[in-house]
């Protein structure tokens, strides 16, 4: 957790029970920006000593950690939402109770946004989870991928999405998946509102 000793410690509401990175699986899609959502997941799973199983009734990966199970679809991402149905249904978590994880590139590298609920916003993950859930109201954590400039333009998107992080963009992905990290532990620990609502702030602090 955060050193910093004004994170709140009070437990209250919902806690996350499924945390879910979205990402591509095999070797050629490793270090993608659009596999930031497994990079945070397995880092989870390293800080809690644990590793990944797995699991191909589901067409994933999971492993468990104290209060949640990290899940890692092993379908491509325009197909998640079936894994993560699959094992939302089995261990009866509601939508509410699940915590996806995905790059966003509308966000700045280096910057992320939790939020409790809201549209795809054109990221494929999400709408294929919205489509086999039914529902968009679950909470997730957007970890940005953009270019200094902004979002790329035309053809220029998906090269950057699917390619790797350069080198000088290492550092900031480290200090990124590294609070990513310390808001997903306070969510379990605290609740996602206490977990969105000091993360967010801190992420408008110049």
């Amino acid at each position: 957790m955060p050193g910093d000793e004004t994170v709140p410690r009070a437990a209250g509401g919902l806690k996350p029970r499924l945390i879910i990175g979205l990402g591509n699986p095999g070797i050629d899609y490793r270090d993608t920006r659009h596999n930031i959502g497994f990079m945070a997941v397995d880092e989870l799973a390293r800080l809690s000593g644990v590793s990944f199983t797995e699991e191909k009734r589901w067409h994933g990966w999971v492993a468990k950690i104290p209060g949640a199970l990290l899940l890692k679809p092993s379908t491509f991402m325009n197909d998640s939402g079936r894994c993560v149905q699959l094992v939302s249904q089995f261990y009866k978590v509601p939508v509410q109770e699940l915590l996806v994880i995905y790059d966003d590139v509308d966000l700045p590298l280096g910057r992320m946004r939790m939020r409790l609920a809201g549209s795809a916003g054109g990221h494929n993950g999400l709408k294929s989870m919205i489509r086999s859930l039914g529902s968009d109201a679950f909470p997730r954590l957007k970890l940005g991928i953009a270019t200094p400039s902004g979002r790329p333009a035309g053809e220029r998107l998906v090269g950057h999405v699917l390619g790797k992080f350069r080198e000088d963009e290492r550092t900031e992905l480290a200090i990124m998946i590294q609070r990513a990290t310390d808001a997903v532990r306070l969510a379990c620990q605290s609740g996602l509102e206490t977990a969105m609502n000091y993360f967010n702030r801190k992420e408008e602090q110049p």
